[in-house]
């Protein structure tokens, strides 16, 4: 047995090798038992193990894989497991997990299968296509359980009944190019904007509130040229080549923005963990590394800079605030473990902020899939009750497909925290 979590390790992909290390990390969860609330993979455990009379070693391989398809990579095991590296035991179930999605992708797959991990892994064909047709896409997509998405499950594997965002008529990258920007000429620091699938092609809006909240505080915003999506929906699938290819031309671009001094911003906390935490793993190297070690999530690098004292944040906010706020904690984010900033920044405004800990049961991709629709809904029960209990002004929330899955689940449309803030600034909304 082979316990490795390194993708580049001549035994990641055994099989047999794979089960053996399964054994020894679910025997050490049911000992321990304190992630039996986190995510449906683990009571599934328990209860499958309570089947085989609590022998470990008795599950079955289609046992072992129940586990691993109920894992939607929420990474909460690094916040709540005592025994993540380098703890000796060396457990580290959502890399596991991976590593098993990698195993599975190399045996034949179901053509709907194959169609949903591409339409899901294609993120920059599917939103060129969709921001050309917008208007058309959106009519189509928007209904759900109509005749147009039930073709869509049948085809593609995305349920009919889960509400999709809708995408926008211009891209994000489109207006930023157009647009008359603010002329800084003593910038307190430089950012480069990494957009993200769904800045750039379905909710341009927080791109242009992040853009308008650095540059208020003299930040210089720019972007990077030669970026796509950051890969996370391939990584999720099992499929390493793809995932790679996408991180090593992602981090080829980034590292020249660096390397002039700029710092990396991200706006979706999925593709900020997959380029601080996975990029140097798959795509290890020096590259690679000073990419993550310059990458921010917005409202950290604004918190950060604002608390060091090296870029002090207007405190002044004449414009539109909100008293009170539901603010849904991402998991994406709390996996990186650099606090809550996105409730620390709304809270410079003088709203009072109520943390939602709760998943919304989306997961990278994972609630999207038909499989998982159901499921996915009772995950995010616990969240709907949190919302509706919390009787705040406005839902906010970083993480922009957990924010979808609320509108869905609540009615009430989420804003980002960054939206929140550049409206409290008077920045007006576009």
């Amino acid at each position: 047995m082979t316990t490795t979590y390194d993708p580049k390790h001549p035994k990641y992909l055994d099989e047999p090798d794979l089960r053996e290390e399964l054994d020894r990390v679910f025997d050490a969860c049911h000992g321990c038992r304190l992630c039996f609330n986190l995510c449906p993979s683990f009571p599934t455990l328990f209860d499958l193990i309570a089947e085989h009379d609590e022998v470990v070693s008795d599950l079955t391989n289609d046992d072992q894989d129940k586990v691993i398809d109920e894992c939607y990579q929420c990474k909460l095991c690094y916040v709540k497991c005592p025994y993540v590296p380098p703890h000796e035991w060396n457990l580290d179930f959502p890399r596991l997990m991976m590593r098993a999605h990698a195993v599975k992708h190399q045996k034949p797959q179901s053509l709907i299968a194959q169609a949903t991990d591409q339409f899901l892994g294609r993120t920059d064909l599917i939103g060129m296509l969709s921001t050309t047709a917008s208007p058309i896409v959106n009519a189509v997509t928007a209904k759900t359980g109509s005749l147009a998405r039930k073709a869509m499950q049948a085809t593609v594997g995305i349920h009919a009944e889960r509400m999709l965002p809708p995408y926008a008529r211009v891209r994000f990258s489109t207006w930023f190019k157009r647009r008359a920007g603010k002329q800084i000429e003593a910038p307190v620091a430089k950012a480069s904007i990494f957009p993200t699938c769904f800045v750039e092609y379905m909710e341009p809006q927080i791109g242009k509130d992040v853009v308008g909240v650095f540059e208020h505080n003299n930040i210089e915003c720019s972007l990077p040229q030669g970026t796509k999506c950051c890969g996370a929906p391939w990584l999720h699938s099992g499929d390493i080549k793809h995932f790679e290819d996408s991180a090593r031309k992602n981090i080829a671009a980034l590292v020249k923005e660096v390397k002039e001094g700029k710092e990396i911003i991200v706006a979706q906390p999925t593709c900020a963990y997959i380029i601080k935490k996975d990029y140097p793993i798959y795509a290890p190297g020096a590259d690679a590394d000073l990419v993550a070690s310059h990458t921010f999530d917005a409202a950290e690098y604004l918190i950060e800079g604002h608390r060091s004292g090296t870029r002090k944040l207007d405190l002044e906010f004449p414009g539109e605030r909100v008293e009170s706020v539901a603010y849904h904690l991402a998991c994406h984010l709390q996996a990186q473990n650099i606090g809550f900033k996105g409730r620390d920044l709304m809270a410079l405004t003088g709203a009072t902020v109520t943390v939602i800990d709760r998943c919304s049961g989306i997961d990278g991709t994972w609630g999207y899939r038909t499989e998982n629709y159901e499921l996915a809904r009772k995950v995010a029960r616990p969240l709907v009750r949190a919302i509706n209990g919390a009787d705040a002004d406005v839902v906010c929330g970083d993480c922009h497909l957990a924010n979808t899955a609320i509108l869905q689940e609540t009615g009430l449309k989420p804003e980002n925290p960054l939206s929140l803030v550049a409206r409290a600034y008077g920045i007006a909304k576009e």
